[in-house]
């Protein structure tokens, strides 16, 4: 099986991201340097913290990534990763990829009654079916920490309540993004990460 290639662009938990893939069988290397995504089977963007630590991913990383899409192979965005697929957030002034249409809001509890970050576990609702949730129960509980969310659109595959709905899941061909950390989600976030290997071999 070719080696996952997750981008290290100092954003936190690239390690727990790659024993996640290692622990379901993959091989994984770290790209530190655009031009190591070269021939890159899939691509892995993880992330936690500050929309603005995404702006290090400048122009000639995302010329490599945008190629590397470009060329149908697979793209995975995990929490803040997936936001930046986006066009951008209301966290910080600099653009998201743009590979799927919207921007990232903050999460508004409205009533009051619920905290933001949105840390811990939620349940999912599947919109549609999708590779990247095969063998994955509606209602599945998986693990959160964020602050912003991206919007519900016609690629999302699976939403989440916390005060408001969000987009939990996107996928559009083999781009597809989680916002909570498949890692730290048990058996459920094991089968996605499942998943996307499947998707890229």
């Amino acid at each position: 099986m070719a080696p996952i290639t997750i981008v290290d662009y100092g954003a936190g938990n690239l390690s727990s991201v790659a024993r996640g893939f290692e622990a379901v069988g993959a091989s994984v290397r770290i790209a530190t340097r655009f031009e190591q995504l070269a021939g890159a089977t899939a691509i892995v963007i993880p992330g936690v913290g500050h929309f603005a630590a995404t702006a290090a991913l400048d122009d000639v990383w995302r010329a490599a990534i945008l190629d590397h899409v470009r060329s149908g192979r697979p793209l995975l965005g995990i929490c803040l990763g997936m936001q930046w697929l986006f066009e951008g957030s209301d966290e910080a002034d600099c653009p998201g990829l743009g590979v799927l249409a919207g921007r990232c809001t903050r999460l508004d509890s409205q009533t009051g009654t619920l905290k933001v970050p949105h840390v811990g576990w939620n349940s999912m609702d599947f919109q549609r079916a999708a590779p990247i949730v095969d063998g994955v129960a509606r209602g599945t509980q998986v693990y959160f920490t964020h602050s912003y969310a991206p919007p519900v659109t016609g690629d999302t595959v699976a939403v989440t309540e916390h005060g408001q709905p969000f987009a939990s899941i996107v996928q559009r061909g083999q781009v597809a993004g989680v916002q909570f950390h498949p890692e730290k989600s048990g058996e459920a976030g094991l089968r996605i990460l499942r998943n996307f290997l499947e998707v890229a071999r």
